[in-house]
């Protein structure tokens, strides 16, 4: 409750880092590490560099639980504190914060969610790929692989496959004998391009280009089993590809510009 003379205390921040490179983090989410008082991150994906400079006490959630999270953002923030769960990338993809949400609602801790640049979208920046083109795909699916976590049954890759758009299968490069033999059995020709990007945007960022054809051998010679985004459709072939869309084109009439 705010009186006067004081500012009123902000409310929990679940921020993005963004995928990997420390400029791609907003600037509300680079403002706001840098006021906190404690910040909770975690550090088996985000760059570390990122807290270079805060001033913050600083709680690595990899070793962690759900309760013992929960403890450092509610216990800190009704002490007065300006607290921040810093999440990797985007943290409404795959971020796991709809738990801690329900459980900082439990306690009556307000939060605010600041999105990040996802990875899915630092991928295709380093591909230089556009993820919708015109009359090749404008839809994009992004999945992941049943593992020990389950997925819904409709939402299994070879039902997914049968749309043959773009896609972009997150935790699942450890599985990429099982994810080909899904996507193909769902639909994808053999010689749909396929891209794998180790940690995207990082300074050690690792890219590997093939078809779902030969793309799973290239990945156990690699060595990739972590922290890589599979990029599934015809849209990964750049070299091969052209797209022209009618926003630009100059016999197309719209609404801020008369057909030439």
């Amino acid at each position: 409750m705010s009186s006067e003379g004081k500012t009123e205390q902000p409310p929990v921040a679940i921020v993005g880092a963004g995928p990997g490179d420390i400029e791609l983090i907003t600037v509300k989410g680079r403002r706001l590490l840098d006021e906190a008082d404690t910040i909770v991150f975690a550090g088996s994906l985000v760059n570390k560099e990122i807290l270079n400079g805060c001033k913050a006490e600083i709680f690595d959630s990899k070793g962690m639980n759900l309760d013992e999270i929960i403890a450092v953002l509610a216990g800190d923030w009704k002490k007065g504190k300006r607290v921040v769960r810093l999440h990797t990338g985007d943290p409404s993809i795959f971020g796991a914060i709809k738990e801690q949400m329900q459980e900082l609602d439990k306690q009556e801790v307000p939060y605010t969610i600041v999105p990040g640049v996802s990875s899915a979208f630092g991928a295709a920046a380093a591909l230089n790929a556009e993820l919708t083109l015109p009359e090749v795909a404008q839809t994009v699916i992004i999945t992941r692989q049943e593992g020990r976590t389950p997925v819904p049954e409709l939402e299994r890759l070879r039902l997914l496959a049968s749309h043959q758009t773009t896609m972009l299968i997150f935790l699942s490069v450890s599985m990429m004998e099982t994810v080909v033999t899904e996507l193909c059995e769902g639909g994808y020709p053999v010689d749909t391009p396929v891209a794998i990007v180790e940690k995207a945007t990082w300074e050690d960022e690792n890219i590997l280009l093939g078809t779902l054809g030969d793309i799973a051998e290239k990945v156990k010679s690699a060595g990739i089993k972590k922290t890589a985004l599979i990029c599934v459709g015809k849209v990964f072939a750049n070299g091969d590809l052209e797209a022209v869309s009618k926003l630009y084109d100059r016999s197309f009439s719209h609404g801020t510009r008369e057909a030439i």
